[in-house]
C-alpha cells in the first residue's frame, strides 16, 4: 500500500488528534508544532479511541482512564496503560499528510 494521503495539515488541531481510516485500520493523526505523528488509535489499555483525547507535550492522553503515549515512540509514559500502540511513518507534502499503514516505526503491530 506505502504512503497513502490521509489528511491535510490544515485539519489536525493543535491540541487534539485527528481520527482517519486507512483501509482496516484506524488512526491518531497528531501534531506537535510542524511535526506530525501517527498512532494506532486504540488505547492499549481500554480500547477506546485516543483521537478523543488531548494532545500536548509531544504525547496522546486517553479520555478515558487518562493513559499517555508519547507520540514518537508509542510507549506509554503514564499508567494505567503499559503496553505501547503502534507507531507509523508520516510524511508531510506541501499541504497534505501521507502515512505508510505497512510499517510501523517502533516494531509494534496495530491489534
Amino acid at each position: 500500500m506505502g504512503f497513502e494521503r490521509v489528511c491535510t495539515t490544515g485539519e489536525v488541531p493543535e491540541d487534539e488528534a485527528l481520527a482517519v481510516q486507512v483501509g482496516a485500520l484506524t488512526l491518531a493523526v497528531a501534531r506537535e508544532g510542524d511535526e506530525f505523528f501517527a498512532v494506532q488509535d486504540l488505547c492499549t489499555h481500554a480500547a477506546v479511541a485516543l483521537s478523543e483525547g488531548e494532545v500536548s507535550e509531544c504525547q496522546i492522553e486517553c479520555w478515558l482512564h487518562g493513559s499517555r503515549f508519547d507520540l514518537r515512540t508509542g510507549k506509554p509514559t503514564g499508567l494505567p496503560a503499559t503496553e505501547p500502540v503502534a507507531v507509523f511513518p508520516v510524511e508531510v507534502r506541501g499541504d497534505e499528510v501521507f502515512v505508510d499503514v505497512d510499517t510501523t516505526t517502533n516494531g509494534v503491530r496495530p491489534s
